[in-house]
């Protein structure tokens, strides 16, 4: 199995408590300990505003920290979960993302999806376009993108992008372009677009719904004459480890109490279920195990959001030698 890792940025209330002066240093501590360890790639989100509340602590916006980490690492992968298309112009943001696969020597991925949380698009000024038109915006922007990253140019006269022979120059280090993955689960478009254009998919569910999506993209790669097993599939996992039960838990009650002030009960109590259900919290062995078992229905690649990380490192060291160790 393949791994990833969150670096934290705000969004999931993963910075509270400490000086905004010192959120550089602490995301790029974290960002150079990844580079230096297991890890393959480490990730951030796309987001403005806190979740599952907007509130004034800080988020820090993702391809800004996309240049800064490029120039403060080696060589570790650099990615997005995932960046949202109706944020940025897709030959503007092709644009960005070759300069910083420059900046990095080649490591930079592309996470894309259409975006969902409505009161950051509307607070920002997009609007907030139904299901299928952010879907359909995914779809042009991403040919826009593949385009670009393969010819140097894109033309396209859509129905929500208009480019025409838009520059994208120089080609990104990486031959054949900037890996592209599609997030998200939708059967009718998204996983269509993602056996058009993706290198790697990213979806979660039970077993039984990784199953079922996995031959939704199959069928989709039949349709189009594409290899299935072209396309990586990944999932993304919270993640909270202890030597024993007990101790895990007690680390979630940690993080619950820290988010609690933020966020209220309910939603409080909400994360923590959320949590307890995650297949990566538990012990090294009952993580590792279920891991193990996820790579066995076809999900070869683990990215995994540690809430402690900014504050304790102590479950990442964990991971890192018993569980990553293990499926490595």
């Amino acid at each position: 199995m393949r791994f990833g890792t969150f670096i934290p940025q705000g969004w999931r209330f993963d910075l509270v408590g400490i000086e905004p002066a010192d959120h550089w240093r602490v995301m790029a501590t974290l960002a150079q300990r990844a580079d230096e360890g297991p890890w393959e790639s480490l990730w951030v989100y796309d987001h403005f505003h806190t979740t599952p509340v907007p509130s004034q602590e800080a988020t820090h916006e993702a391809w800004t920290l996309m240049a800064a980490f490029a120039a403060s690492t080696s060589r570790i992968r650099l990615g997005q979960m995932c960046t949202c298309m109706g944020y940025r112009n897709p030959a503007y943001l092709a644009k960005v993302a070759s300069t910083v696969d420059h900046v990095s020597g080649g490591r930079v991925e592309m996470g894309i999806g259409g975006g969902w949380y409505e009161h950051e698009w509307r607070a920002y000024g997009y609007g907030f376009p139904g299901i299928p038109d952010r879907l359909r915006m995914l779809r042009e922007g991403v040919d826009i993108m593949q385009q670009a990253w393969t010819t140097g140019s894109a033309t396209l006269d859509g129905e929500f992008y208009q480019v025409d022979s838009a520059i994208v120059q120089p080609l990104p280090v990486q031959d054949g372009g900037i890996p592209i993955w599609v997030a998200g689960g939708g059967e009718k478009v998204t996983l269509k677009i993602a056996a058009t254009y993706a290198s790697y998919t990213n979806f979660s569910g039970s077993l039984e719904e990784v199953d079922h999506k996995s031959a939704v993209l199959r069928g989709h790669c039949d349709a189009i004459g594409r290899d299935f097993a072209d396309i990586t599939r990944s999932s993304n996992f919270n993640t909270i480890v202890g030597a024993t039960e007990a101790e895990a838990r007690d680390r979630l009650a940690a993080v619950k109490a820290r988010l609690l002030p933020h966020v209220g009960q309910e939603r409080a109590d909400g994360i923590e279920r959320e949590y307890l259900a995650s297949p990566a919290f538990g012990t090294p062995e009952q993580v590792a195990e279920r891991l193990a078992e996820r790579e066995r229905h076809g999900i070869t690649y683990a990215i995994h959001y540690f809430p402690e990380s900014a504050y304790d490192l102590s479950g990442v060291d964990l991971f890192e030698r018993e569980v990553v160790a293990a499926l490595t």
